[in-house]
């Protein structure tokens, strides 16, 4: 994926691109942007577009962008500044929450939404782990059900500077704190999303219980649900080519 920066109302946005034909935007996780599996998978069909969430990985945290409300507004200028139209969304974990915000406020500019395991609203069951209590192969650990998958994405990642690790950490304290990962206000808003909507989530998810699906699922009127089983949160590193397939055939209905 090639890598460059643009400039949005005076913040710097890196961004990763691959591919041809109708656009992805892709919002990345808690653990900031990886050239995930899904994302070359989704670039063989798709132009994708993966920005780095102000906040994330090499970025500062803007002074303004006090919680994923303000994301989702500078979503929306991001969107404005690429020049695009009949766009794709799609977003994980704390993505998944900023795009959902994204979409509460505005879908014009928008063909569809995904949603992976998206954070925002309080699970019907406590979460089994905290990531702001977990960090490193601990907080890795807690984001899949496959632990031998988490040796491999160990060694991935062996070069990785600790502080961008500690950077994602404080930009996901900074915009999901209080409370933790969840919004009192987005399930009272999420009848505005007038868009084709698919929901995927891990039945193993430790992070974001899939009790969290049903509310998506019952307040947004033209969405549906795939669930995955032996799959944690870290839905396109463990299942990247099948979410990847599944994200594909959505699409392609929604463009028909």
């Amino acid at each position: 994926m090639r890598e460059y920066s643009i400039d949005v109302r005076g913040t710097r946005v890196r961004l990763l691109e691959a591919g041809e034909g109708p656009v992805v935007l892709y919002l990345h996780g808690i653990d900031g942007p990886l050239e995930e599996p899904l994302l070359v998978e989704l670039a063989r069909t798709h132009r994708v577009l993966a920005p780095e969430i102000p906040g994330f990985s090499r970025s500062g945290v803007p002074e303004w962008m006090m919680n994923t409300g303000d994301a989702a507004f500078f979503g929306l200028d991001l969107i404005e500044a690429l020049g695009l139209k009949r766009l794709h969304l799609v977003g994980h974990s704390i993505g998944g929450w900023i795009a959902t915000e994204m979409a509460i406020r505005s879908t014009q500019r928008l063909a569809s939404l995904t949603l992976l395991a998206p954070a925002g609203v309080m699970p019907l069951d406590a979460p089994k782990e905290d990531v702001f209590l977990l960090g490193g192969e601990r907080g890795l650990r807690a984001q899949f059900h496959d632990q031998e998958k988490v040796a491999q994405e160990i060694a991935s990642r062996a070069g990785q500077d600790l502080d961008i690790e500690l950077q994602n950490r404080t930009g996901l304290a900074r915009l999901a704190w209080t409370p933790r990962m969840a919004s009192v206000q987005l399930p009272h808003w999420l009848h505005r999303i007038d868009v084709p909507t698919l929901l995927v989530w891990g039945e193993e998810d430790r992070v974001v219980p899939i009790s969290c699906s049903e509310i998506f699922r019952r307040e947004i009127a033209r969405s549906e649900l795939v669930r995955l089983a032996a799959c944690g949160h870290a839905i396109g590193l463990e299942r990247g080519p099948d979410v990847a397939a599944r994200i594909t055939s959505f699409l392609s209905g929604v463009a028909g």
